[in-house]
């Protein structure tokens, strides 16, 4: 398999190489924008993600890809699925707000939990600190499609499937290039 998609490489002039080079990069240059654009449409640094763990069962389930909106002047509400960072932690978590805690200054700090979790989520927050912000907040979950998100984490727990799917991309692209 990989030989042949060497044998059609070799085959091409260069400019058909080049052709096939800039394509690539309008494809990944197209998605980058769309990207950005969504992220201006939803106010969101990340407006879509995957569920990567069994916590907010039977809400969601690992692998469901949510639709996220994070619009500033809309109020953080107790039952509300939020998907927030903390300090020190790469990987936004996806919880719902358990209850919220109004200062006398009127910011509003809340608590959060996993549906399918017996305790909040203080244990998982930074060293420290007992309740979350509107800061910590990467968006609001407002849709999901059921299983989608699986794709991408078989590709981080199990690399040849990554490199597979890679190669069979590449192939398509070879085979459909006129």
């Amino acid at each position: 398999m990989f030989q042949n998609l060497f044998d059609d490489v070799k085959r091409m002039n260069k400019r058909q190489f080049l052709y096939q080079v800039l394509s690539f990069g309008m494809i990944v240059s197209s998605a980058l924008m769309i990207w950005k654009g969504l992220m201006v449409a939803t106010g969101s640094e990340s407006p879509i993600v995957v569920v990567l763990s069994g916590s907010m069962e039977p809400a969601f389930h690992r692998g469901d890809l949510l639709f996220l909106t994070n619009y500033k002047e809309e109020p953080v509400r107790v039952g509300e699925i939020v998907v927030f960072k903390v300090e020190g932690r790469d990987i936004p978590i996806v919880h719902r707000v358990l209850k919220l805690h109004e200062n006398v200054n009127g910011t509003v700090k809340f608590l959060t939990k996993g549906d399918n979790n017996s305790v909040d989520d203080r244990g998982l927050y930074a060293p420290g600190q007992l309740w979350l912000t509107k800061k910590d907040v990467v968006g609001r979950a407002r849709g999901f499609l059921p299983y989608v998100g699986m794709v991408t984490i078989y590709m981080n727990e199990y690399p040849k499937f990554k490199y597979a799917v890679l190669a069979c991309l590449g192939l398509y692209v070879l085979v459909h290039r006129e």
